[in-house]
């Protein structure tokens, strides 16, 4: 089965690489080993969209949540100018699943634990229950924990292999550069047990104080964006009780 919820990009021309070298968050060079994870983000440093790229003999593809696609394909094209780059939505379909990947796809780079994916036909598992594999695993969903508020490195894009700190220049570098160097962060995306259930979004409280928000949730685990120091042993989020376990 097929992970209908996803467009697959096609970037074509002499320029694609030096093209998206200068806008994305990682390393496009890593493509010669296999899938990129990355994101666009605005010049503040905030994020835009997140996807995977993914090396196709001369092109290169871009694998991105069907929500983002047209406003991705919007600023990537305004941002070609005289660029030697051709970009176009394919009929291509995303599939993934567990275990050794077949012929032809791709390891996921955020986390072996997400398996692989592929853009060729391969027969995928969509029987699975992705969510509560992407929360146990503290891998954050476009449109859920990734949000135009979002900054990455809040929201884990250096363990998730989402960011390169040598790669040089590209938009919303100097913030992300100056998050990593300069500063502690005092938020970001952590997994928390959760007993009872809160909507998406529902604040977090400890102490009288907000902590955070509840996002993504699969049983008894969640993900959440929390403030480090407010943090306390036991949260609240509407009628759930939250309890930071790791970050």
């Amino acid at each position: 089965m097929s992970d209908t919820s996803r467009t697959v990009l096609r970037l074509t021309g002499s320029d694609r690489l030096h093209f998206l070298q200068g806008l994305v968050s990682n390393d496009v060079t890593k493509l010669d080993k296999g899938l990129v994870y990355a994101a666009m983000l605005t010049p503040q440093g905030k994020y835009l969209a997140d996807f995977f790229l993914v090396p196709d003999h001369e092109a290169v593809l871009l694998d991105v949540d069907s929500a983002l696609a047209g406003p991705l394909l919007q600023r990537l094209t305004m941002y070609k100018l005289r660029s030697d780059v051709q970009i176009i939505e394919t009929d291509l379909v995303v599939s993934r699943g567990l275990g050794t990947p077949p012929e032809g796809a791709f390891p996921d780079p955020r986390d072996p634990g997400m398996g692989w994916r592929g853009y060729n036909g391969q027969p995928g598992d969509e029987s699975l229950d992705w969510t509560a594999l992407r929360v146990s695993l503290g891998i954050p969903q476009s449109g859920i924990e990734l949000t135009p508020d979002t900054f990455i490195l809040e929201a884990g894009f250096e363990r998730l292999n989402g960011v390169d700190f040598r790669k040089g220049c590209y938009v919303g570098q100097e913030v992300t550069a100056r998050m990593k160097h300069k500063t502690e962060l005092r938020k970001g995306l952590v997994r928390v047990a959760v007993e009872g259930h809160a909507a998406v979004g529902t604040e977090i409280v400890s102490d009288g104080k907000t902590a955070g928000t509840l996002y993504s949730q699969a049983g008894d685990q969640g993900l959440a964006y929390l403030r480090f120091d407010r943090a306390g042993a036991a949260m609240q989020a509407g009628a759930a009780r939250v309890t930071w376990t790791t970050v």
